[in-house]
């Protein structure tokens, strides 16, 4: 906050002392009211607290035309605010004025020729825009994915002088081929789901989508029945719920390839998931919220605004978007609760949080398999092993001897076990998860590491773990584990090469720390040792009890050595 506001400090002294910054001649001919709401709202709106920015600039409205930020804040303020039209009717009434001329401007102007069905219009917007394709390769993506687009709706074919832009072309393809009909359509969406580069499993939604518009419902149910609850983006587990309970009629309310806007609407929405995934929240609601308004109906899309709302601490407002998810919605409506739970968890603690979802799911008459395990994971994490393994049970008992779900589930309520000191049981569990799946190097860490604990087979736990990490030789966890596997050995320069590269990629956790400060004690390097210590004391993560030793190794060093 300290920095934002001397930055506009900074800011505004430019202003003042750069007279050809904006279209007025002086500061002194604006209104000093009008001044104190757009100087708000630019706090605000830095902030991120977007409606009261909003108040701020409407406030001060009479700067439209007088000062070239002004327009840009307001009109993105509209947008994120959920307020598309009004930004549209701002740009399309300061269209004269040179403040007008940004690439997001063009963007909502395109959107809206789009909604009007008007091509010709939104391609003389989209060429107005060209000049601001190289200021981001997202602007390049976009521009040449809508040039394509308006090419294929206005002439009804596939645009072939293109750019490549690796798997979005592919994307953008299947759905060109979706909207003009063609046979190839089914193999366009297959070599997308089924490409190796990346998680593409979204898109099976909109497959089952296109063979259902197509009437082709046995295709559709024999893609959906391929689908598992447990381990399905909770888009694809509410689209296997409606084929298993035949409500297909389902798909086609908010979604059609024979609708431009729609199609132009799943890829601004893919533009705002590339945006959220380098964290950039604010413009990943920006096109997120165009997409929703031209493809109101696909309220589904509206949970990654609560998670990117949830991500940025906002949880406000992540609570207001997730009222939209109803009990219509079997799966975001549990979504809703799950997130909800997760918001209680960092505003009140853990206890409330598992008290709430676990009231939500005791009114659920048939919980589907996914909330049950779900629910588990909360039980689990909340370290209420006892619960969490009569749920894990539950869903094994009825699943197949070699199901790959049935590995995972083992691995947890074995991992539940454990914890409890029921070594037992938590040994038979894990080592039946690794016989349906020997490969599974978070497995083989986990039971490794628990037998370097126990002193308990230490050969064959290293062993284990040398297979992990030529699996994984890049998981901090796994790191870790060997490295304490060489210590325990009493191999402690190899053990210092592993824990201090855990330590560089996991310097917040306090377990690696206290790790790697024992090692070094045992390397005689005990004023390095003291502060890697001290470093766990000073971690808001660190468990009471481990505190109370790291304690006395800070005082005594460690005992025996």
């Amino acid at each position: 906050m300290l920095n934002k506001l001397i930055k506009l400090f900074v800011f505004i002294w430019i202003f003042y002392q750069t007279p050809g910054y904006s279209k007025s001649a002086s500061f002194y001919e604006f209104n000093s009211r009008d001044l104190s709401n757009y100087f708000s709202g630019i706090i605000a709106y830095e902030n991120r607290d977007n409606s009261d920015a909003l108040k701020f600039f409407n406030s001060s409205k009479v700067l439209l035309d007088k000062h070239d930020s002004y327009l840009k804040r307001y009109v993105y303020s509209l947008v994120l605010d959920n307020k598309v039209a009004r930004a549209i009717n701002v740009i399309t009434d300061n269209s004269n004025n040179t403040n007008s001329d940004f690439f997001d401007a063009y963007i909502l102007l395109i959107v809206d020729s789009l909604k009007k069905n008007n091509f010709i219009q939104a391609e003389k917007y989209l060429d107005q825009s060209l000049k601001f394709q190289s200021q981001s390769r997202f602007n390049l993506v976009i521009f040449e994915t809508l040039r394509q687009y308006l090419y294929t709706f206005k002439n009804k074919k596939i645009f072939n002088n293109k750019k490549k832009f690796g798997n979005i072309s592919i994307i953008n393809q299947a759905f060109q081929r979706c909207y003009l009909k063609k046979d190839s359509t089914s193999s366009s969406f297959l070599n997308l789901v089924n490409n190796p580069d990346g998680d593409y499993s979204r898109y099976i939604f909109f497959y089952i989508n296109y063979l259902v518009e197509n009437n082709k419902k046995d295709e559709a149910r024999a893609v959906a029945n391929q689908l598992e609850y447990i381990n399905s983006t909770l888009l694809l587990t509410q689209s296997k719920s409606w084929v298993d309970s035949n409500e297909l009629n389902e798909f086609n309310k908010i979604f059609s390839c024979n609708n431009h806007n729609d199609i132009v609407s799943e890829f601004l929405f893919l533009i705002s998931n590339l945006y959220s995934s380098q964290n950039n929240f604010e413009k990943s609601n920006f096109y997120l919220n165009l997409s929703n308004y031209l493809n109101p109906k696909f309220i589904l899309n509206l949970s990654l605004v609560a998670e990117n709302f949830y991500l940025n601490q906002e949880y406000k407002k992540a609570k207001k978007i997730l009222k939209n998810f109803g009990k219509d919605y079997e799966f975001y409506y549990w979504f809703r609760v799950k997130k909800e739970a997760q918001i209680i968890i960092k505003e009140q603690g853990y206890e409330n949080g598992i008290n709430y979802i676990s009231s939500k799911f005791s009114k659920i008459k048939n919980p589907n398999v996914k909330m049950i395990f779900d629910i588990a994971n909360f039980y689990k994490n909340s370290k209420k092993y006892e619960k969490a393994i009569e749920y894990y049970t539950k869903i094994i008992l009825s699943l197949s001897e070699d199901s790959d779900i049935k590995s995972d589930l083992l691995y947890r309520r074995g991992g539940s076990y454990e914890r409890l000191k029921d070594y037992k049981k938590a040994d038979k569990d894990l080592l039946q998860s690794l016989r349906i799946k020997p490969e599974d190097a978070y497995v083989l860490n986990y039971l490794a590491y628990s037998w370097l604990e126990r002193d308990y087979q230490i050969d064959k736990a290293i062993e284990m773990l040398e297979r992990a990490y030529a699996l994984r030789n890049n998981d901090p966890y796994i790191i870790d584990s060997i490295g304490w596997a060489y210590y325990l050995i009493k191999n402690y320069v190899e053990a210092e090469k592993y824990i201090k590269r855990a330590v560089e990629l996991m310097p917040e956790d306090a377990t690696v720390n206290d790790h790697y400060g024992d090692i070094l004690w045992k390397l005689n390097r005990k004023i390095q040792a003291r502060y890697f210590w001290k470093n766990v004391l000073n971690l808001d993560n660190t468990d009471p009890n481990l505190r109370k030793k790291i304690d006395i190794k800070i005082i005594e060093g460690l005992k025996n050595s």
